[in-house]
């Protein structure tokens, strides 16, 4: 199954989401939307900011892959639900390059991919678990933007993906203009208070107010 379009968010909400760490837009999502640390930037350094395009393969399989090349818009990151198969790659270096050349923004896979030295040379982020040389079938089935799993976060197309070193944030397109307000309403007391860190400033009271208010016993 395909499904062409999506509903994206305005361009504005996008680049301004840029201006905050996975790990904070994860800390304002209660820390329930950010992927497994094994899905990694496996290329470079380049983070990503992007509306989900996702993908469902069949295990071992990438034909969708192929497909959402024609699917995707430029700056979408695609999002790849690889059915759990940690044993074919899901892409290589001519997927990426192609998918460069469309202005994809680059790729979040639940799986594997093939080619590193090529797919280093194109350049395109690709966060993904690991490389392997084996390579996948093209027969499908499989499915391009419809509700997907990638690493233990439930992905919808439209969905604003956050990706830096830190690892993967799912913002829900639902509740992204909301999310985006209580950063920014709360960037400069963060911001005052990394700074009193950063001084030795600091006062760990809290700490005990909150064993205090768990019954923690304390002995001499």
């Amino acid at each position: 199954m395909v499904r062409k379009t999506f509903d994206r968010l305005p361009a504005e909400v996008v680049t301004q989401f840029a201006s905050f760490e996975s790990t904070d837009i994860s800390d304002a999502l209660n820390r329930m939307y950010a992927m497994g640390s094994e899905i990694h930037n496996l290329v470079n350094d380049a983070e990503l900011t992007g509306p989900a395009c996702t993908v469902k393969v069949f295990p071992g399989d990438n034909l969708m892959v192929h497909k959402v090349l024609d699917i995707a818009q430029p700056g979408d990151i695609v999002v790849v639900d690889g059915s759990g198969n940690m044993n074919a790659a899901v892409i290589g270096d001519l997927v990426a390059n192609k998918a460069r050349h469309r202005g994809i923004a680059g790729f979040v896979i639940d799986g594997l991919i093939r080619d590193l030295p090529g797919v280093r040379e194109c350049g395109l982020p690709i966060y993904a678990k690991g490389v392997t040389p084996f390579g996948p079938l093209h027969r499908g089935p499989g499915e391009i933007n419809y509700p997907i799993s990638c690493g233990g976060i439930v992905v919808n197309p439209g969905d604003l993906i956050r990706a830096d070193s830190s690892g993967v944030t799912v913002i829900p397109k639902a509740h992204a203009e909301t999310i985006l307000t209580r950063l920014q309403d709360a960037r400069e007391r963060l911001a005052a208070y990394v700074a009193s860190v950063l001084r030795g400033d600091f006062s760990n009271d809290w700490v005990d107010a909150q064993l205090k208010a768990d019954g923690c016993i304390f002995h001499d």
